[in-house]
């Protein structure tokens, strides 16, 4: 078979451009540090690659969502210290009020004591959050939710719990109603004080009155106790849902690590196995343009 020279020139040529686009290729790996510059460059590591940044962006949602219930979560549980706290001191205060030998006077005393930590309750119940929603409202965020009247306070929000995903298999609820939290099961611990108020008002004039008032102080205190009681289990159960969430973020960061080294693994480039590609590269380029360079070169004149 006969070969012009006109094909020699090009077959070289073409083997030349190629080896050259293959070390362009090369340099620029090492450059950017990125394996694949283009689906086209490795179709199913680039698809596989898609479906891991898919994956990494959702992981990356979730953390932020967790954050955000933490957030709300941690801010209850400060204000509800403060109402525990409360709570606490006022029930030290109806110890005190059964002590028989306090005249009227002194149990007024009291008496204005609690009409002023029902209005520091009230005010804690209503408590806003940094972005101006109320705590305790449901989903009635912007509307105060207790509203203080002549036997304590009536509640205005609803009892809808606000959920938040924080993981691909899990919703949490990062509110409590009021309700649930200060008038839970009939147990209204804002009429218990304005009820305690009244008592203490009353004077004790007789035997009868007397026993009136040990009856009535026996029913606030057992009230009392049961709304601490109610306070401190709705902490415990956002204390549980913090310690959820903690496990939860140890979770997402180990899939964070996971999706990044299997991305790393994927796109970015392999410099030690790129360098000596490229060597490689650059030996074969220097013997073709050799070889390109004396089959052009041949001639029948050569051998006359």
């Amino acid at each position: 078979m006969r070969i012009s020279t006109n094909t020699m020139y090009q077959s070289g040529i073409s083997k030349i451009n190629t080896l050259q686009a293959d070390q362009v290729k090369l340099q620029q790996q090492i450059s950017t540090g990125r394996r694949i510059a283009s689906p086209s460059d490795d179709p199913v590591a680039s698809a596989r690659a898609l479906e891991i940044s898919h994956a990494q962006g959702i992981n990356k949602k979730f953390a932020d969502t967790r954050q955000t219930a933490q957030l709300k979560l941690n801010t209850l549980e400060s204000n509800l210290t403060s109402v525990t706290s409360l709570l606490v001191s006022t029930q030290s205060s109806l110890v005190g009020a059964g002590n028989g030998t306090l005249s009227n006077l002194e149990r007024s005393f009291i008496a204005t004591d609690l009409t002023n930590s029902l209005q520091a309750l009230i005010g804690l119940a209503n408590t806003q959050d940094s972005s101006g929603n109320y705590l305790y409202a449901g989903f009635q965020t912007s509307t105060k939710p207790f509203v203080a009247n002549a036997t304590g306070a009536t509640y205005a929000g609803d009892s809808n719990q606000q959920l938040l995903q924080i993981d691909t298999q899990r919703q949490m609820a990062v509110n409590v109603s009021g309700d649930n939290v200060f008038q839970a099961n009939g147990n209204d611990v804002f009429a218990t004080i304005s009820n305690l108020v009244t008592l203490l008002n009353t004077p004790i004039t007789d035997a009868a009155s007397q026993a009136a008032f040990n009856a009535g102080l026996a029913t606030a205190i057992g009230k009392m106790q049961g709304s601490v009681d109610n306070v401190l289990k709705v902490r415990a159960s956002i204390g549980s849902k913090l310690n959820e969430i903690d496990g939860l973020d140890i979770s997402g960061s180990d899939r964070a690590l996971q999706y990044s080294k299997a991305l790393s693994d994927l796109q970015d480039t392999d410099y030690a196995s790129a360098l000596s590609d490229l060597a490689k590269q650059q030996t074969i380029m220097e013997a073709a343009q050799k070889s390109f360079v004396q089959v052009t070169s041949l001639s029948l004149f050569k051998f006359i």
